[in-house]
């Protein structure tokens, strides 16, 4: 039963009813209870395994180099560990006895599919030296079928360029000139570019707000990839006027079926495994919840008044405007009162992926370099704790990377040690702990195979049960060949941070393309001499260790040719072909992809 209906059937007392969430669909006792059971889960089993590994590295005694293993193990586990957790809660969720709807989004019951639109909404989408025909084939596609579904004049479109281009800025301008001219000149269609791109995207976003903010209600943000179909962007503004306290509602974004094979790898795992995650942190961080920064309605007027990033003070590149901008967002949000939401469903809200590895890992290090501004953001006053809890928790993702890199290097360096002793050495511990820490970093991706295998019909979608088993098999070597070759880059980046070194904010690349050797070795060099030099240690001095290593060996001596082989457009139309790998809007469609591609097919 919803809190509404125990409201209204005189369930709660007046004081009850004072200490619910902003927008009055849940009680804040009921969240706290559920936050401190998952950290209790995770507190009991992150002391757990340090336990174990304690007790697996005093084999013999603890020696500097064992010290140094420990606090990397520490800093690296967290975020495996609450990794799982949300993915065994959100899998119950879904397949246990309760309704996950009332429990996990209840707001969104509140909005009913034939609500009226009476709210203005802008859709903006920010540009920067992007593909200006991609760009605007997604507005013209949205537009076109909103339009047909829901006429009037309730939606805004606005191109917010911050374009420094010339060739680009002028087909940007040509593109909004056709497409406003086959609109009938409507007022509805509007084009700005600024010649400074001061604050990044956040700074566009901030100048549209001084401009145009005051004359909508939300705004659904875009990037230049983004693509939200007529129905899910009518569900978003529906459930905003449902709930006046919801201050940011984020949808749950999906990749776009793409030719190449390592956009299509990665998003076929992150499709399946999302939705059981999601449900599961959706279901304990409830009002504050995260914003990934697009594809997600935003209430202008608090939005506006209270979610002015600060520039920071100093100089180097933790210094200046805030790169990765939606979070802190968020948590300014809460901040003044009003909630932020994850809509755990599978809608028509898409995105595309990085179509190769270099590409992958430059889009990471710029969210690695914003997330690191964070910790001067800690101790903004009046945050909840949930706020600055989400605050570090984004920290703690590169902190872990770093820190696995750091395990594996000292973990080498072992076979210097010194240490002496006569007890045998615990090998069933150490392939307990390894299997257990192993299980647990697979978890969301097990639960997001098993979500698909026990709904009904849900396997033809992604293209019978054969090509499900063979692309998450696919997809378990491409992951475990991919982590170690970001971390290690990231760990590299770290390390650069502190020297300076920073990225600058640019346009992505997006289209499949084969990669040459030389690009690749070019960027992936450092991970295959860290992997050649660990593997002659081993070999050298612990040979018996190599087969534990062996992952993690063959992933950074391989990291130049799974970068060209992945990137490789023959190897994404043989994936085509056989059906391996596919999201089920390959096969099946909707309607509003159909539109897009139309407008593609046209541009």
């Amino acid at each position: 039963m919803s809190v509404d209906e125990n409201i209204a059937e005189g369930r709660f007392t007046l004081g009850e009813r004072a200490r619910l969430t902003p927008t009055g669909v849940q009680t804040v006792r009921e969240l706290a209870r559920r936050r401190a059971l998952v950290f209790t889960l995770i507190g009991v089993t992150y002391f757990g395994l340090i336990g174990l590994f304690i007790h697996l590295i005093g084999h013999g005694g603890i020696t500097v180099l064992d010290g140094l293993l420990l606090v990397a193990f520490c800093i690296s586990t967290p975020w495996t560990i609450l990794g799982f957790w949300n993915a065994i809660i959100g899998l119950w969720l879904l397949h246990g006895p309760g309704d996950a709807r009332r429990s996990v989004y209840p707001y969104a019951v509140r909005a009913t599919d034939d609500a009226p639109i009476t709210a203005r909404t802008a859709m903006v989408m920010t540009l920067r030296n992007e593909d200006p025909a991609r760009a605007f084939a997604r507005l013209r596609a949205m537009q076109g079928e909103l339009s047909q579904i829901h006429p009037g004049d309730a939606f805004a479109w606005f191109v917010l360029s911050d374009t420094n281009q010339p060739e680009i800025a002028t087909e940007e301008e040509r593109l909004f000139a056709a497409w406003r001219a086959e609109s009938g000149g409507t007022s509805s269609l509007h084009y700005r570019r600024r010649t400074s791109n001061e604050g990044f995207k956040a700074g566009n976003i901030r100048d549209f707000l001084d401009r145009w903010g005051d004359d909508y209600d939300y705004m659904i943000t875009l990037d230049a990839d983004s693509f939200l179909g007529a129905g899910a962007t009518l569900r978003l503004v529906r459930i905003m006027q449902a709930n006046q306290q919801l201050g940011i509602l984020q949808s749950l974004v999906v990749g776009l079926p793409s030719p190449s094979p390592f956009a299509r790898i990665f998003q076929f795992g992150m499709r399946h495994g999302m939705r059981s995650y999601t449900m599961g942190a959706s279901w304990w961080a409830g009002d504050c919840g995260p914003y990934w920064g697009h594809n997600a309605v935003i209430r202008i007027a608090p939005f506006k008044a209270h979610c002015r990033l600060p520039n920071l003070p100093g100089k180097g590149p933790l210094a200046g405007p805030i790169l990765s901008h939606d979070q802190i967002e968020a948590v300014l949000m809460r901040r003044a009162g009003y909630e932020v939401r994850v809509l755990p469903e599978e809608m028509d809200s898409y995105e595309e992926n990085p179509p190769h590895l270099t590409e992958f890992t430059r889009r990471d290090l710029r969210w690695c370099q914003g997330n690191m501004q964070y910790w001067r953001l800690l101790t903004l006053p009046g945050l909840k704790p949930m706020s600055r809890f989400q605050i570090a928790w984004a920290m703690l993702m590169y902190l872990g990377a770093v820190a696995w890199m750091a395990f594996v290097a000292v973990a080498a360096l072992k076979v210097f040690d010194t240490e002496t002793t006569d007890a045998p050495f615990p090998a069933a511990l150490g392939l307990t702990l390894f299997a257990a820490m192993f299980a647990m970093s697979l978890a969301p991706k097990i639960a997001g195979l098993l979500d698909v295998v026990l709904r009904a019909g849900e396997r033809q979608r992604y293209g019978g049960t054969g090509r499900l088993v063979g692309g998450a098999l696919a997809e378990f070597v491409f992951s475990v060949l991919l982590g170690p070759v970001v971390a290690f880059r990231i760990a590299l980046f770290m390390l650069g941070l502190l020297f300076g070194r920073t990225v600058t904010w640019e346009a992505q690349a997006r289209d499949a393309e084969r990669l040459s050797w030389r690009t690749a070795l070019a960027g992936l060099w450092p991970q295959f001499l860290f992997g050649a030099a660990l593997a002659a240690l081993l070999a050298g001095f612990a040979p018996g260790a190599l087969p534990w290593a062996l992952p993690m060996l063959v992933a950074l001596l391989a990291a130049v040719p799974f970068a060209v082989l992945t990137a490789e457009p023959a190897l994404g139309r043989w994936l085509t072909r056989r059906g391996l790998c596919a999201t089920p809007e390959e096969a099946f469609p909707t309607g509003s992809l159909g539109a897009l591609q139309a407008q593609q097919v046209g541009a």
